[in-house]
């Protein structure tokens, strides 16, 4: 298990708390007059930037296709016309640039994704088979074959030109350029100065418009965004199921589960580390069983599908199943990079052993790793997948 990277203080100022979380709702029938508009229309009415997947009848199969790009306050054409009438589907993600873990917009129609990188796929009757994995897409019944419309909004609604200044506001922030509200709402003093000096600090043209700026926030959000946080890399030979546990307030939380491809990576804290101590587990898929970390750790409460557990006393008696944790020393860095090889599991069958549970419940650094365990510079994460277990 070796640290791939570790980061100190950005010398910019804190960014802003953005914790808005994403109801979306859909609106849909609008007449288009625009004929290049004809199709299915999908808009973004909200603070984030969006990246969104359709799925439409394709005779008797689904047609997936991924991903469309949408800027706050930006329509753009999804499904061109004619648009076959009956049951469409719909799914959004935030950008990984954003702060705070990735708000999705879903419902409960099972389709497939490649959540790295463009698609058009027939979705498969199995996804992991064909490499892909599964998202749930919310059902939108279209009865016109000319044009339709689906909007995204946030559960404090926003106008498409008011989207837009909370969407650059929300991306300052990501960037790290420290905004302060004024009395009522966002103060337009502050925001103008941080574009201006971000437009410096980038040397963007002097005639970049406002989708260009937008686009260039986005980018310096996601390389500050990997610069904090805690990320997880797979570097073995097999799939791999990870979790973290961490401090919470006066207690403790357990989360998982993020599936792990080979040279896959996820972030599944991206927030700056402030605790001495974090709590991370693994376990690779081979065809003799589970391989477990052969460092050891302390116990915390799991389950066997998703989860979110508050505490790690009395495990059993909630219903839970106990795993050991393997502790990961921070040192003061706000960002580390975590990658799981092959050398650092046990033969199949193994367990490993549970360390005591340290004074001050975890507080103080973790004990040593046995030897060829220790934390040593290695590469950089390949592919982020989603970083969020909610």
């Amino acid at each position: 298990m070796a640290l791939a990277r570790s980061f100190s203080k950005l010398g910019i100022a804190g960014a802003i708390a953005v914790a808005a979380l994403l109801a979306l709702t859909v609106f849909a029938g609008a007449a288009i007059a625009q004929q290049r508009n004809n199709g299915w229309q999908i808009c973004n009415e909200t603070s984030f930037v969006l990246e969104a997947a359709t799925g439409r009848p394709d005779g008797r199969a689904i047609l997936v296709q991924g991903w469309t790009r949408l800027r706050p306050g930006e329509c753009r054409l999804a499904v061109s016309a004619p648009l076959a009438r009956g049951t469409h589907y719909l799914f959004a993600r935030t950008s990984s640039a954003h702060s705070g873990g990735r708000r999705q917009w879903a419902g409960d129609a099972r389709l497939c994704v490649d959540p790295g990188r463009s698609f058009t796929i027939e979705n498969p009757p199995n996804c992991s088979t064909q490499g892909l994995e599964e998202r749930h897409f919310r059902r939108v019944q279209i009865n016109k074959r000319d044009t339709w419309r689906t909007t995204f909004s946030e559960a404090q609604p926003y106008t498409v030109a008011r989207a837009r200044q909370a969407g650059l506001q929300r991306l300052l922030g990501d960037a790290g350029y420290d905004l302060r509200a004024g009395r009522r709402d966002l103060d337009p003093r502050a925001i103008a100065q941080a574009i201006a000096q971000f437009r410096a600090a980038q040397r963007l043209a002097p005639n970049a418009n406002e989708d260009q700026l937008i686009d260039a926030l986005e980018s310096a959000a996601r390389r500050r965004s990997q610069q904090v946080g805690l990320t997880l890399c797979n570097r073995a030979h097999g799939r791999m199921w990870t979790a973290i546990a961490r401090r919470r307030g006066e207690g403790w939380e357990s989360r998982g589960w993020w599936p792990l491809a080979p040279n896959a990576c996820v972030r599944t804290i991206d927030e700056e580390l402030i605790q001495e101590v974090y709590f991370v587990y693994a376990s690779l898929d081979t065809d003799q069983g589970d391989r477990l970390l052969a460092a050891g750790g302390e116990p915390f409460c799991s389950s066997p599908s998703r989860f979110a557990v508050l505490g790690r006393e009395h495990c059993d008696t909630r219903y839970y199943d106990t795993l050991l944790f393997t502790p990961i020393a921070t040192h003061g860095r706000e960002g580390l990079v975590v990658d799981f090889e092959d050398r650092d599991f046990l033969p199949p069958g193994q367990q490993p052993r549970a360390m005591a549970i340290a004074a001050g419940q975890g507080d103080a650094p973790p004990p040593p790793l046995p030897p060829g365990h220790g934390l040593a510079p290695g590469s950089a994460p390949a592919e982020t997948q989603q970083g969020s277990g909610d």
